[in-house]
Formats: structure tokens, sequence, C-alpha cells
């Protein structure tokens, strides 16, 4: 039997499904009455296509409404009357007929709620009550919601509260009175989004009485029976009237509720998300208050659409062969199983048999070619496997003809003969036109044993059939036997020598030979090997392999395989490379005291030199990568598989390995030991670069820097801090328990500044004290200022600028290193205020950026790097009145050669300005930053200018309160002999006497 699948581009093959319909809901809200059901298949020759609604075939030509595009159905004007149903696409060729999965298609709709008037509903206080809400006609799922009284006012849900989502109505356990009012039931299509208003519902408290406590009654569950499909979100609905509002709980009657499960609306819903089989079973939900208790339960089950385990597949078979199809799916319920062929149900015959999924057709004829489908489904759905069928029937051909063979003396050969043929062709052979009788074997081959000269000649396979008959030549000669030889045989290097391995061949020399080298039995890729190797074949029969700068890893069996037509022979040799150790096996930490280890490891290989030492290493997580540790013995030699690591740091956590070397290098460390703490002892290191200073009045300040992790020993690491004044006996000491403090401080209030005190910081851990570093003196802080500035004075400068001035505190402890000014509104708060520092020890500075006419408080205080000192008592000081807001006016100016006279309105200041005192005028030439001031107290002036330049002038009224605004620019070109008059009012530009002179306002 020949099984296959096929696929060519150029072969005929039946329609195989691109594109199947999809389930879908169409709106009819929609402005575009027109439905798309899609349909797409490839086959050759092209598929031709035509759909059936509810098993019945749609006619598109008879029924306007209906259109084909290519394999898709176009309904105009769809109505859920006539288009609702289950569609189904059928693509068709020469070969066969396929049918799609089929599509539901369903139809959109949100109707409107009666419009007759609904009664009023009227409850005693406390009673529960439930408010219907009686959902129009729609399609499909709808949300619901109610309103209270009026829009946008939703009724908000609680433990009291609660719409269903089945229902719609809502469920009120216990009325208050503040629930009096309207209701209304507002629906939500979830396709269309459309939303229509029930009438509404009074909800009136009767006036003849309140009622009393009653125990708990469900009015909204879920069914006794759920049925979900696997894979979605199920909600289980449970609510209770009841007084005392109820509380609801549930439970899963065998097992726990999955944890994935949550708990919605006060525990009105159990919402399982991911619905999986194993969630079926029973739940209960359960009301309850101090009255009582009630419960209800169903059944959640959970079903799956059919899937594949296993689908057919396209198939070729010989006529009068066997077809034997299996498909197979999972589904609950359990899937059946029925089949197509061209679209059409397939039944049981003399020479079919269909059962459980298999499909046997026994003796296959032509006829039975075709598409064929197989359908597994349940009552929730169906899917299809498609496949095609293909019955061979052909006359024997061979692909080539005739076929040249050479063979070797004393080789077995074999003659194949695999005709193509349908049905199975008989076979027979001849060697010159007699009937041959050698060995043949089941599958046509003829078989030569131990090959010879006498076996050569024309060997003819004859192959015939019912459809007709070919023959294949095969001429067969009979060639000696190769011989190969590789030399040297057996060659030893060291890492970074050259080699060259010389493969000769005696052969036929009517044979072309080839060469291919091998590493270790696989074909060596030069191109691969970073230029290590190169092929040099210097003669037709003769090719060598050099290796250059040979590493480790070229050693191992080459192999020289020649190759002709006839013969295949391989010659092998063996390459020793010579290099340094490769890594020891893992290194084991036997026993660890506190500044021992007892390391042991394996051999690794010497790579043919033997191993002379072992350099064993450390590292820990203080450390700078690996380090060579002290042994003993010291040295390891090269017969040794164990050492102990010496002078190792306490209560340091350690990894070790090992290095070996040889005569020829030092290979690559093993792989790390685990990491291993050391034993913990007394700490031996004293803390280095003991010191002091700074701090505030009457304290004395140690610090020191801290022994770093590697030297504490162990734990309950910390340090001993002693001192005493000098000339005293006794020392004080006080501990330190942080092991990364870096600082002591003492207070006393009778040692004055800069008392000299002997100091030394000792360390400890929980296995006792360590040693005290040297003694060093340190003087007691100096402390932050104590006395104010004095003399403190200020001066207003302009409307903006007040410089300040002082003289620094009597000399003495607490010396300034710089000053603070702050400047605040007379006003505000000092919080509100200004801070300025100087540089250093300046005693003076100037305040910027103030507001002008402004009254502010000035004070100064010292600082050091301890602190603040007292501020000085404040002073008051008011900026002077703003500058001139109103710039010089009405520029006039003569100019006679260099000569420019300038003359302008006087300035007059504002009541909140400061008087004008006088005028700056600007001068610069164009081009440049550099400006030449002018004062005068005039509001005119005389500018000699040099020859040969622009200038730009511009002219500011000048006060107490400091410069006002500018006068606009303008632009004066020198030149001699000519006279010229302009205004700034009047003119953009003069000229005069023939010639280009020009004063031009900017």
């Amino acid at each position: 039997m020949l099984m296959a699948q096929f696929s060519l581009c150029s072969e005929e093959f039946g329609p195989v499904f691109i594109q199947e319909p999809d389930d879908a809901i169409f709106s009819l809200d929609s402005d575009d009455k027109k439905v798309i059901m899609n349909c797409e298949a490839r086959g050759n020759p092209v598929p031709t296509y035509s759909w059936l609604i509810n098993g019945t075939v749609v006619d598109a030509e008879a029924d306007f409404r209906y259109s084909l595009i290519d394999g898709n159905l176009i309904i105009h004007n769809a109505s859920e009357a006539i288009d609702y149903g289950r569609y189904q696409c059928r693509a068709e060729n020469s070969i066969g007929t396929v049918q799609s999965r089929d599509a539901l298609l369903q139809f959109a709709y949100l109707g409107a709620f009666s419009g007759r008037a609904r009664g009023a509903v009227s409850v005693r206080e406390g009673q529960g009550v439930v408010l219907m809400c009686a959902p129009p006609p729609h399609s499909p799922e709808i949300i619901y919601s109610w309103v209270f009284n009026e829009l946008p006012s939703f009724v908000a849900e609680d433990s009291r509260r609660f719409i269903s989502q089945e229902t719609g109505n809502l469920y009120i356990s216990k009325v208050q009175p503040s629930d009096v009012g309207s209701y209304v039931c507002q629906v939500k299509n979830t396709v269309t989004n459309a939303r229509v208003l029930s009438p509404p519902t009074p909800l009136t408290l009767k006036t003849d009485g309140v009622m009393g406590e009653y125990e708990p009654k469900i009015e909204a569950h879920f069914p006794q029976t759920v049925l979900a499909a696997k894979g979605i979100t199920v909600r289980l609905e449970c609510f209770a009237l009841g007084n005392p509002v109820p509380t609801i709980t549930w439970r899963k009657m065998s097992g726990n509720i999955p944890k994935k499960a949550r708990l919605r609306k006060s525990q009105a819903v159990l919402e399982i998300p991911n619905i999986q089989l194993e969630d079926s079973g029973s739940y209960e939900c359960k009301a309850e208050n101090t009255r009582g208790g009630t419960a209800f339960r169903g059944h959640l089950q959970v079903y799956t659409l059919p899937q594949w385990i296993s689908m057919i597949n396209d198939t070729q078979l010989d006529s009068g062969e066997q077809l034997h199809w299996e498909c197979r799916a999972t589904g609950k319920p359990r899937p059946t199983y029925r089949w197509l062929r061209n679209g059409e149900p397939l039944n049981s015959q003399s020479r079919v048999e269909m059962v459980n999924g298999e499909l046997i057709i026994h003796r296959l004829q032509q006829a039975d070619s075709g598409m064929y489908q197989c359908i597994a489904e349940n009552k929730y759905g169906a899917i299809y496997s498609s496949a095609e069928l293909k019955i061979l029937a052909s006359a024997p051909v061979f692909s080539t003809n005739p076929i040249r063979l050479i063979a070797t003396v004393g080789k077995d050969v074999s003659l194949e003969c695999r005709p193509r043929a349908s049905p199975k062709p008989r076979i027979s052979w001849r060697k010159n036109d007699r009937r041959v009788q050698i060995m043949l074997l089941r599958n046509n081959t003829l078989r030569i044993i131990n090959s010879s000269r006498s076996d050569e000649g024309s060997y003819v396979c004859r192959a015939e059939n019912q459809f007709g008959s070919a023959e294949l030549t095969i001429v067969l000669l009979v060639k000696e036997p190769m011989r190969v030889e590789l030399s040297p045989i057996r060659v030893e290097v060291t890492v970074g020598e050259s080699v060259v391995l010389s493969c000769k061949v005696t052969h036929d020399p009517s044979l072309d030979v080839s060469f291919l080298w091998l590493l270790n039995n696989q074909p060596l890729n030069t191109q691969q090997e970073g230029g290590h190797f190169e092929y040099i074949q210097t003669q037709s029969s003769t090719a060598d392999l050099m290796i250059r700068s040979i590493l480790l890893k070229h050693a191992g069996k080459y192999g020289c395989r020649a190759q002709t037509s006839a013969d295949s022979v391989l010659a092998e040799a063996e390459l020793l490379v010579r290099g340094p150790p490769g890594p020891p096996g893992v290194v084991i930490v036997e026993e660890i005291t506190d500044t021992t280890a007892t390391l042991s490891w394996s051999h690794g290989v010497d790579n043919h030199s033997p191993i002379t030492t072992y350099n064993v290493q450390a590292r820990s997580p203080v450390s700078l990568g690996w380090q060579t540790v002290k042994t003993d013995p010291e040295p390891v030699t090269g017969n040794m598989e164990s050492a102990m690591a010496v002078e190792l740091n306490p209560w340091v956590e350690y990894e070790f390995r090992v290095v070996a070397t040889n005569g020829i290098g030092t290979g690559d460390p093993s792989t790390p030991s685990r990491a291993v703490r050391t034993k913990e002892a007394v700490p031996s290191v004293a803390p280095a670069n003991v010191r002091g200073g700074n701090g505030r009045r009457h304290e004395l300040v140690i610090s020191w820097e801290p022994v770093s992790e590697e030297f504490q020993n162990g734990e309950g690491f910390g340090y001993i801090v002693a001192f005493r004044a000098n000339g005293t006996r006794g020392w004080k000491e006080k501990m330190v328990t942080s092991a990364d403090s870096t600082t002591y401080k003492y207070r006393d209030e009778t040692f004055p500044p800069l008392t000299p005190f002997e100091v030394r910081v000792g360390v400890y851990n929980n296995k006792g004290d360590g040693p005290f570093s040297e003694v060093v003196t340190v003087f007691s802080a100096e402390g932050e200022p104590r006395e104010p500035p004095s003399e403190v004075q200020a001066f207003a400068i302009s409307s903006s600028e007040i410089k300040v001035m002082w003289k620094p505190p009597n000399p003495g402890p607490g010396r300034p290193q710089g000053y603070e000014v702050s400047s605040w509104k007379d006003m505000e708060q000092e919080e509100m205020g200004k801070k300025k520092r100087t540089m250093g020890n300046e005693t003076t500075m100037l305040l910027t950026g103030l507001d002008g006419n402004t009254q502010y408080l000035i004070s100064v205080k010292g600082f050091n790097s301890v602190g603040q000192g007292p501020a000085s008592s404040p002073i008051k000081i008011s900026t002077k009145k703003n500058a001139p807001s109103l710039p010089p006016g009405n520029l006039m100016w003569i100019q006679e050669g260099n000569n420019v006279s300038l003359s302008w309105d006087p300035v007059k200041a504002r009541d909140n300005e400061s008087e004008i005192i006088g005028y700056k005028v600007l001068l610069r030439q164009e081009g440049r930053g550099h400006s030449q001031v002018m004062r005068t107290p005039n509001s005119a002036v005389v500018l000699t200018l040099p020859e040969g330049g622009t200038y730009i002038i511009e002219v500011r009224a000048v006060s107490e309160g400091g410069e006002g605004a500018a006068s606009a620019q303008v632009r004066v070109l020198t030149s001699s002999g000519k006279r010229s008059l302009c205004g700034f009012s009047d003119l953009k530009m003069c000229t005069f006497g023939g010639r280009l002179d020009g004063l031009i306002p900017l």
C-alpha cells in the first residue's frame, strides 16, 4: 500500500476551506440592511460555491434578496422571520465537494415596554418586596438596571437591594421609608446598546403598622440545573427577603468552591471565571438572619464542544486496496461521528464500514475518489475534518533509464527496480537476454553476492500490470577495489604546534576520486574552525590536511574517506595533543575552623603531560575576585588530592577552587565549592584613623574608620570607645553596638571648649574583646558661635538694593565661618523673609531684588560647621522710591559733522517714584557690546563722535531709586561737512547734500 500526503501547485486537488462562516448577530436598527456570510476555499480547479439555510439550498438566482460574490453570501433587506437560522457553505470542483461547519445567524433588537400604566405597590415598613420588570421582546441578552424617581438616579445594589440579571426584577429584602418613590426598569441591548424604560411603578408604605421580624425567603435563585460551556464565566444568583436583612453564604456540596471564584453584589452573586470540568457539581446558597435560615441547591454541569485528537489526511491508494481512516475527538457529552462524501451522507454498504469514527472501504474503485469529511458532534456543536481520496491507476514508468552502475570486486551489489505504477506491477529480470536466477529480494531488488568481473553486463528489469509494461536497463561494471593509506597513523603534538596528515589512494585510473576528512566520525568543516585547518591536494590521488596552531579540542581520531563512483574507503589516524591540564573535579570542603579549611578534589585530565602542582584559590564577598591562599603543605604537588587552606579570616563566607599546572601551562579552574563560613573568633584588627573634632559646645566627638566585615570575625561585632581628659588616670568606656558606626559623641557640661582628651577605640564580638587602637589626642568641640555680630548697619542704595555691614563677634571658641543675613518686610513674620549667606568671613553684603519704597527688618547671625549662633537685634531700613517708569521723550538732535547735539523732554516722577537727579546717555558703536556712559543733570547734551562709524544712542532718567526706562534707540551715521536736523517723532531717515547720511530711530 502507498499512502502519502500530496499538495503540488500543478496538481489538481479538491476544495480546502480557507475561511468558514462564523456565528453572527445582525442589528435590525442598522442603516445597512445587508448581512454578509463569509466563505472562501482553495482548490484546483477553482471551486464554485453554494449555500444551505437550515439544510435547504439557497437559490440565489431565483431570490433577488440573495447574491454571491466569490464564496460570500450577501443577504439584502435581511429580516428575522425569513433569515434567522443555521447557514452552511459548500465548495465544489471536479475533484469533489466539501461542506463548511454551520453558522448561526441571529438578529439583535429591543422592543418597547407596554405603555399600560403600572399599579402602585404598597407594603409595610420592614416588609420585603419584588418589583417586576417584565422586559419587552429582545434579542440577544439585555442588561437590567432600575431608576429611582428620575434619571440619572439609579438604584444602588447592596445587601438590602438586588437586581437580578436573569429576571430583571428589583428585590428589596426590607423596605425602609427612604425607599418610597417611583421605580423605572431600564433595559439595554448588549449588541445595539439601545435602551428603553418601563412605565414607573410607585412604591408606597402602608400606614397600618410596621412589619415585624421574619425568617428569610429566597426569591431570586439560579436554575436547578445550570448548563455552562467550558471556559466561560458563570454567575449564580441568590437573594432573599427577610427582616433583619439576611446574610447570603455559599458552599459546594462535594469539595471546595474554586479559589478563582469571586462573590459579587454583597455575596448575592457567585462568579466563577474560566469554568472547567472540575468545577461541576452541586452548589448551595444559604440565607440566614436572627429569625432563621433557608437554602437553595442546584447543579452546575459543564459541557465542552468537540475538539479533535486526530484528523484525517489526504490519501492516495491503488485501486483494489483498502482505505482505513480514523478520526477521534474529545467532548462532553462524548461526540458521535458521521461521514460525508462530496457533501452527501455516507452510508454503510457491503464495502463500506463506519464504526466510532473509523471508516473502512474495501476493494477501492475509481468511483470512490473524492472529498470525504468526518464530523464529530454532540448536542452543543460539531467540528469537521476534510481529506481527499485519490485512486491511482497507471501503467509502469521508470524515471531514469538506462542506469550505469559501478561495483567493486568482492562486494555485494543491489540492483533496484522501482517503477511508478498502480496497481503494483509484476517484476522479472534478465541479463544479456537471459532470465536471471540470482537472489531476488522481496522488494524486487536483484542482489549479487561477492561480485566479480564475470558479473559485468546489461541487466533488464521488466514491470507490467493491466495498464501496460516498461523496462529498465542497468549496465553493471565491476572494478578492482581501492586502497587508502593515511600517515602518520599516530602523532603527538603540543598545543600551538602544527602537523600535516597525508592521505594517498591507489585506485582504478578510469574512476575519479574525491576526499572527505572527518574528525571523530564527523565531517570536518574548515570554515568553522577559525583557520586552523587547510586542505591541500597535490595530486589527483593524494590529499593532505594541514592543522595549524593546534588546540586541545583538535585531539581525536582523524579519518580520510576516499570515494569513487564504485567504492568508498576510510583510513584513520590518531592525534594526541599535549596541553595544560583540564579543570580538577569539584572541590569539597571537608572541615572548617576559624582560620583553616580542609579541601579535597579529584584529578582532572592531564592532557598527556603530568600535573606538577595545584594552586588553591578562594573568593569571599569582600575580596577582589579569586585570590591565591596559603596552604599546608606548600606547595601542593600534582599527585595530591587534598590540602588545607590556612590564614583565612574568621567568620567569612568563602568559596574555594583549584587550578592545576603541568609542564606546558596552567589549566582552567575547577568548579567552585559550595560557599562555607569560617568559624567565629575574637576580633584581631583594631579600628584605624581614630580622630575627632567638630560637634556642639560641651561635646567630645570621636570618629574612626569602621572595621570591614572581613575582619569582624563573628556576630555581635561592635566598638569600645575609651577616653579620658589629659592628666587623669581612669578611662571612661562606652559600647557602640553597630558594626557600621563611625562616630561617638560624649556630652559633659563641665568641660570647656577645646579640652584635650586621650582617646582609643577597641573592638569586640560574641567571642570576646579584641585589641584597641593607638591612643590619640582629641579636643572637645569648639561649638557654634556664641555671640551675634555687632554694629549692624544698613543703607538703601536704590529702590531694590540695600547694603548691610557689621562687625564680627569677639574672638573665642565658636568662631564663625560665615554669616547669614535675614531680611523681611515690616508687616511679615521673619520666617516669610529671605536668607542669604556670605561666601566666607566677609562683613558686608548687598541685598538685591527688594521691593521699592518698602520698610525691611534686617538681622545678621554667624554660623560654622556645628550650627548657627544668635542673631543680632533687627534694624529697620526702607528702600528708596521706585525708579522713574517713563522714558525720556520727544528726542531731538542736530548733527554737524561728528558733533551731535541731543535734547529731550524732562521726565517727571510720579508720587511713588524717586525724584529725578539727572540723566544717563549711553553710546555704543554698532556691532560692539561695550557702551560709553555720559551723565548730565540737564535734558540736553552735546556728543562728539569719531568719523566713519554707526552709533546707537539711548537716554535714561536717573533717580535715587535707580535708573528709569530707556528712551527709544537711535542710530547715527557719522560723516563731515553737512548739517542735519532730525526729530524722532517726524522722520524715519534724513537725506541731504546729494549723499546719504541718516539718523534712523530704532
